[in-house]
């Protein structure tokens, strides 16, 4: 009986190289795969709790004692406004989802006026200062819902710029200002 004898190429060279490059490759696109899509259920699927602990740990993310947190795109200068001042800003507000439920381009807000964890970042905040911030819903409306664009127990993200602002000494003296002046529509003050 003969036996046929089929002669086996040898493999070329940089073959196996080229096989273990190309499964390292697999491999890594998988591990790349896994990792975005845990940071999208962490971000969307996950609770309050969960992503503002996961949140903590990025690179530049502050926590207050409080439990706000906030990130300085852009330091200010001077002095930070006190509960009492009001500052104008600039924002931009949305869900974790990144629905936007409000913006504005300049706005005066009394400092001690907004929810707790607004207030917070600007006594944190300078003139001319960019921060993002992380409300939890304990310190924005907690189980009320303002509106419909906000569910209750909402986690809120701020863009926000602080333009300016000023003491509230000084805010008396314009309306008074406004007032000697018979300017319409100037605010009377409380009571009046």
């Amino acid at each position: 009986m003969s036996v046929t004898t089929v002669p086996i190429h040898p493999i070329k060279k940089g073959l196996l190289t080229k096989i273990w490059l190309g499964v390292m490759l697999i491999v890594g696109a998988a591990l790349l795969l896994a990792y975005t899509g845990t940071q999208h259920a962490v971000v969307n699927g996950s609770t309050n709790e969960q992503f503002l602990a996961a949140n903590a740990d990025e690179d530049g993310v502050e926590t207050t004692a409080s439990g706000l947190q906030y990130k300085v795109i852009k330091p200010g200068e001077g002095a930070s406004p006190a509960v009492t001042d009001t500052a104008l800003v600039k924002y931009e507000g949305t869900l974790r989802d990144g629905t936007v439920f409000d913006a504005n381009e300049q706005t005066p807000m009394p400092v001690g006026g907004v929810v707790p964890g607004f207030s917070e970042a600007l006594q944190l905040m300078q003139k001319g200062g960019e921060y993002r911030i992380w409300i939890s819903s304990a310190l924005a409306y907690g189980e009320a819902s303002p509106g419909e664009q906000i569910p209750s127990n909402s986690l809120l993200i701020f863009d926000v710029t602080l333009l300016d602002f000023i003491s509230a000494a000084q805010m008396e003296e314009l309306r008074q200002q406004m007032q000697a002046q018979g300017v319409p529509g100037a605010p009377t003050g409380p009571g009046q």
